[in-house]
């Protein structure tokens, strides 16, 4: 199987960003422009390793801020 193809239904898998969100039932964290990879025809979404650690420090400092909602735009300079 080629790695541009989705194992789910075959379509082209794609560069694109997509909006991540965990709700831990106190705060609601929505970090938007997250880099992703996406397939064109089922709209199945991956992300990358360093993104996923990048996204898991974007949440802890969002749930560190103790607000019910946290909105910010993905970006790596804002990781430390």
């Amino acid at each position: 199987m080629m790695l541009d193809k989705c194992p789910v239904c075959q379509g082209n898998k794609e560069s694109s960003s997509v909006t991540f969100t965990v709700d831990d039932g106190q705060s609601l964290i929505v970090i938007r422009n997250t880099p992703a990879t996406v397939c064109s025809l089922c709209g199945e979404e991956w992300i990358s390793d360093s993104v996923a650690e990048s996204l898991e420090s974007m949440v802890t400092e969002a749930k560190a801020k103790h607000r019910v909602l946290e909105v910010v735009d993905f970006s790596l300079e804002d990781v430390a």
